[in-house]
């Protein structure tokens, strides 16, 4: 066997003191079943936004801690694909009962560590991981070929087997949903995974993997930390990696998919968007500002793929409805993450606060524009140092403004009146992106009319749900390639078809 970093071990038990936790994640990757030191000894600090304060350490990873994860996970691979899919399936499932076990303390340190609200955001992430697991872990019995009628005394079939070893990157915002499914559906068909957790929020995920290790055997799932140029892009480059699958940036999965070209093994991004969200006259008044309100994530700060960043609203109800939107937002409360009275919490680094600030600054200094800043900054002390931002709802600018354009991954949304479906169709699909959409109307025929013709991946009528298990989620354009969530995504991202001939005839 590889040689190893000395193990650790924390309480089987859940852990409802956060700090705690983290204070025992600290400094690990998860390998080969076992929670074990980076082979280079380093470490990177992890902090809680909401007070600026260290609360635990990760280990740095480097190509020699994915050249371990990669090799235990091989090793592993062998054995797990040739276990029946249904027990595959049924272990997967059983995981999700250890997860439902651990539900509160996953929520706590997941807020602790990305500043996302207990209530509104951290215990409802929590409980979906559960439900993608059981869901993927149903499964198993779906990994079917074909018979192919080829020639009469020829028996012609197509089987479905795995990729192999899965390198799975995830982001930082619902690092432990969308890091669910990934690994859901890629071990279920078989394969092995190792996961680059986000830098950002490293401590949860790393606890779901410890959780799961309890039901899965040695190697199957793999967790390690660190940065993109020195983990993250030796675990995409290294060759017993088969399969890839990104979330994040425009830029970076680029590079990613570039670099899986190279070594011509399959990939699925997931990009990103600008996602517009369209609103007639006709539509459930009340209703649809709820919409609003829960399209535009600002429980989470805005920090969404789907968030609706561009609202066009039919001019009779124009400006009835910016009055009531600013005033649904203005009366959340934004404080501690932890509390169970706070509704939003703050934007997970100095670098992404620096980042959706400028944009607000930049809007706000446009002739014409109008920005109304919404909800109120903590009063607590102890959160002066957090990085809270009010909500901001954009009126005035223009279509082609950097606001509108780019993905401020922030609590930022931008308002625009129209008069005609045709114009607003060309509005919504002016942009680079085309992850989701949203159209809020009581007349199904302009609904539906306008569904088909949206440049969106996921397009709904009269609600804006986040990612659901069993519908399929992927975008266009720059927002990505294949599907995830669904039947469809293990099928066609995690297995190759292969055809098996046998010739009867005598």
């Amino acid at each position: 066997m590889l040689d190893r970093p000395a193990a650790v071990t924390i309480p089987l038990a859940p852990m409802l003191d956060e700090k705690a936790l983290a204070r025992a994640l600290s400094g690990r990757h998860f390998i080969g079943g076992s929670l074990v030191a980076a082979r280079g000894g380093k470490t990177f600090p992890v902090v809680n936004p909401a007070t600026g304060l260290e609360i635990a350490t990760a280990a740095e990873g480097d190509a020699a801690d994915v050249d371990a994860a990669v090799q235990d996970a091989a090793v592993a691979q062998k054995a797990w694909a040739r276990m029946p899919a249904r027990k595959r399936g049924a272990l997967v499932a059983a995981c999700a009962g250890v997860i439902r076990e651990h539900v509160e303390e996953l929520a706590r340190l997941i807020a602790l560590e990305t500043g996302k609200a207990l209530r509104t955001e951290s215990r409802v992430e929590a409980n979906t991981v559960a439900d993608v697991l059981e869901f993927f872990g149903g499964l198993g019995s779906e990994l079917k070929g074909e018979s192919v009628p080829f020639a009469p005394d020829v028996l012609s079939v197509t089987v479905r087997e795995p990729l192999g070893v899965v390198g799975a990157i995830i982001p930082w915002n619902v690092p432990m949903l969308l890091m669910a499914l990934k690994i859901a559906p890629a071990l279920v068909a078989g394969n092995t995974v190792v996961v680059k957790s986000a830098e950002e929020a490293p401590l949860a995920v790393l606890r779901i993997c410890e959780l799961m290790a309890r039901v899965l055997p040695p190697g199957a799932f793999n967790m390690l930390s660190g940065f993109g140029p020195e983990c993250g892009a030796p675990l995409v480059a290294h060759p017993l990696v088969r399969k890839v699958t990104f979330t994040g940036s425009v830029e970076v999965g680029r590079i990613v998919a570039k670099e899986a070209a190279a070594k011509l093994i399959p990939v699925t991004l997931e990009l990103g968007g600008k996602s517009p969200m369209i609103i007639f006259s006709d539509c459930d008044f009340e209703r649809t500002v709820t919409g609003a309100v829960t399209s535009m994530r600002f429980t989470r700060q805005g920090q969404s793929c789907t968030a609706a960043s561009r609202i066009y609203v039919e001019r009779p109800i124009f400006d009835r409805f910016v009055a009531a939107l600013a005033a649904r937002v203005d009366a959340m409360v934004m404080g501690d993450p932890l509390d169970e009275a706070t509704d939003i919490g703050t934007i997970i680094s100095p670098e992404q606060f620096a980042k959706v600030e400028g944009f607000i600054a930049e809007g706000a200094a446009t002739p014409g524009a109008t920005a109304r800043a919404c909800s109120a900054m903590p009063a607590d002390p102890a959160l002066r140092k957090g990085l809270f931002i009010r909500p901001h709802i954009f009126t005035g600018l223009s279509n082609d403004s950097r606001l509108v354009q780019q993905e401020i991954f922030g609590p930022v949304t931008c308002v625009f009146p129209f008069d005609d479906a045709e114009a607003v169709l060309a509005e919504a699909n002016d942009s680079e992106y085309g992850l989701a959409a949203s159209v809020w109307t009581n007349n199904l025929k302009v609904g539906l009319a306008l569904a088909h013709r949206l440049e969106a991946g996921l397009v709904q009528i009269n609600q804006n749900l986040v990612v659901q298990a069993n519908l399929s989620y992927g975008g266009v354009k720059s927002s990505g390639l294949g599907k995830e969530a669904s039947l469809e995504s293990m099928l066609e991202h995690f297995t190759h078809k292969k055809t098996i001939m046998v010739n009867y005839a005598e």
